[in-house]
């Protein structure tokens, strides 16, 4: 659980980073930049494993995972223009519960009573904060939505595979080819709509680089040692070091409802972390 809270720690000050680039210039060239620098990040460590080591165990379901995850990110970004920040954060937090579903029926896990509440609750706290039913909601249900809507699950079947490739390839392994793969395969997409970044905006790519690679790292470590469905309620926790960080940087003060959504997110994930701790097993040993 603490290799998902650092993981979702390093994905808010990257998505942080990313919103301001895509508002810049193209967000299919932010997405591609954005991978190629974590690609080559993650190629550092990954190079002192020794050319051997870095060529996958199980090369066809690394080509899944970027299919997915690349397939993913193209529902994200054509449904992004047409779809409003509530409905974006409340779809976009769907994705454990898909995720859970998942690996009760792909994967073989026991989804235990605990870890569906904490799902179920800490989604809660995510409808307490961002309130879809407020205004307009999802009364009109846009074809952006229905994008939105459809990227979720696809993004469940890329942390899905990834679960199934940590009992069979190194961390760093994993990390790197989900990276080529989705350079790969977005660069005909984005590639037509190439514009020079200047220095400062090279610079923030980098910093993406770094952020995003580490965020996948730590992911890919936490699901090396714990079932795929006990770490998903920690996802909710993005939304409180979002707040946070949106005070820090932006002194924007968190209203009270998501002072109280947040409080809701953060019992659920402390009470499943302690059930967890009572029922903790061998694992497979850290890579």
């Amino acid at each position: 659980m603490l290799w998902m809270v650092a993981a979702g720690a390093l994905f808010i000050v990257l998505n942080t980073i990313m919103k301001r680039l895509a508002s810049q210039f193209d967000p299919w060239m932010v997405g591609l930049l954005r991978y190629a620098m974590g690609a080559a990040v993650i190629a550092a460590p990954a190079l002192r494993l020794g050319p051997r080591a870095l060529w996958p165990h199980a090369p066809r379901l690394q080509f899944v995972r970027g299919l997915f995850h690349a397939g993913g990110m193209m529902l994200w970004f054509a449904a992004l223009p047409a779809v409003g920040l509530t409905e974006l954060t409340a779809i976009a937090f769907s994705g454990p519960i898909f995720i859970c579903l998942g690996a009760v029926l792909f994967l073989g896990e026991r989804m235990t009573g605990a870890r569906w509440a904490a799902v179920l609750v800490g989604f809660g706290g995510v409808l307490l904060v961002v309130k879809p039913w407020a205004g307009s909601g999802f009364a009109g249900i846009s074809p952006g939505i229905l994008l939105m809507l459809a990227s979720a699950p696809v993004f469940a079947g890329s942390y899905l595979v990834a679960k199934a490739l940590a009992a069979r390839e190194r961390s760093e392994v994993i990390v790197l080819w989900q990276h080529l793969w989705v350079v790969a395969l977005l660069a005909p997409f984005a590639l037509p709509r190439w514009t020079p970044p200047d220095a400062l905006q090279w610079a923030l790519l980098v910093v993406c680089g770094f952020f995003g690679a580490g965020g996948h790292y730590c992911m890919m470590r936490a699901f090396r040692v714990a079932d795929i469905s006990a770490v998903q309620s920690v996802k909710f926790l993005e939304l409180v070091w979002a707040a946070i960080l949106g005070y820090l940087v932006f002194g924007s003060v968190p209203a009270g409802a998501t002072v109280l959504g947040g409080a809701v997110i953060l019992a659920s994930t402390l009470l499943l972390a302690r059930h967890e701790s009572r029922a903790v097993r061998p694992t497979a040993p850290l890579a």
